[in-house]
């Protein structure tokens, strides 16, 4: 059963103002600014991360660095926000957390929105992140991937899009609620409907303007459909009442299949991406400590 607090907290959440559902209307441009308003809820930075702004070709990015940060060991994270939305000053506090708890430092970077940049973009400008740590003198087997929702997928289509590629392949990779089926055929997205936070009606709206004029579910759009034979070890979390838990389990249960060493962990009760939640919600303090020990475990190989 979901804690006190966890319930006290969806509880207050369910109840605030009501966001419209989604359509093809729904503006993009204010969803981001209601993002970007949203940090302010979200705290302050934890204690000794230091902010480093980096310029990686085109891309705005910043380094996120907690003291006693494990030398020449890097987080490359891929932000979440339906590939819509996200940027570095609204993911930095949350994301510092995950520094703060591995005492490994993140690179954060912006890549390209839709829908005024859809497929590859985003995919596109992974790719010239992970190749710009590479330039810098990090080994794959010093990098671990961490992402969230459309990040979560984002992450998971990088490991698809590198080994095509011929890449040698991170050490890990954490994907948090990952969004791994564009197509959105999991039971989920109708079952969990009346339960997930989000608006009904956005993943359609995003996925749409992600995947353009491609088919969605190309694998290094939607990586549940992928061959994922040789991925690295995955640790995998989702919560128990969002739409894209299936997302989730299939990919898990694919991947499985595949030979890969997969860890899924669904919070019961618990909303998307619960592990990124304050740390006083008992879940996602222990989701987050099974985080950074996962992160802590392959990369110190």
């Amino acid at each position: 059963m979901p804690s006190l607090r966890s319930r006290l907290f969806t509880y207050i959440l369910k109840h605030r103002k009501k966001r419209p559902p989604w359509d093809f209307n729904t503006s993009i441009p204010q969803f981001r600014q209601e993002c970007e308003k949203a940090t302010k809820l979200l705290g302050k930075l934890p204690a000794g991360i230091e902010v480093l702004p980096v310029t990686i070709e085109d891309l705005w990015a910043e380094w996120l660095i907690p003291a006693g940060a494990h030398k020449g060991k890097v987080i490359l994270y891929l932000i979440g926000g339906g590939y819509v939305s996200g940027s570095c000053q609204d993911h930095r506090a949350i994301v510092a957390r995950i520094a703060a708890a591995s005492k490994v430092s993140v690179l954060l970077f912006e890549h390209r929105l839709a829908p005024e940049h859809p497929f590859p973009a985003a995919l596109d400008d992974s790719v010239v992140a992970y190749r710009w740590l590479l330039s810098e003198g990090y080994s794959p087997s010093d990098i671990v991937f961490v992402g969230e929702s459309a990040g979560g997928g984002l992450c998971l289509a990088l490991l698809l899009a590198l080994r095509d590629k011929g890449f040698l392949l991170p050490s890990a990779a954490v994907a948090l609620s990952p969004w791994t089926d564009l197509k959105l055929t999991g039971e989920s997205y109708r079952t969990k409907a009346d339960l997930c936070l989000a608006p009904k009606g956005m993943s359609a709206v995003c996925s749409k303007y992600y995947f353009g004029e491609n088919d969605p579910c190309l694998p290094w759009i939607s990586p549940l459909y992928g061959d994922l034979q040789g991925l690295p070890p995955l640790l995998i979390l989702a919560g128990g009442d969002e739409t894209m838990l299936d997302d989730s389990i299939r990919f898990a249960e694919k991947a499985k299949t595949a030979g890969v060493d997969v860890t899924l962990r669904i919070g019961e009760g618990m909303m998307h991406c619960f592990p990124l939640l304050p740390s006083f919600i008992p879940e996602a303090k222990q989701a987050m400590a099974e985080i950074s020990s996962f992160i802590q475990k392959h990369i110190n190989n």
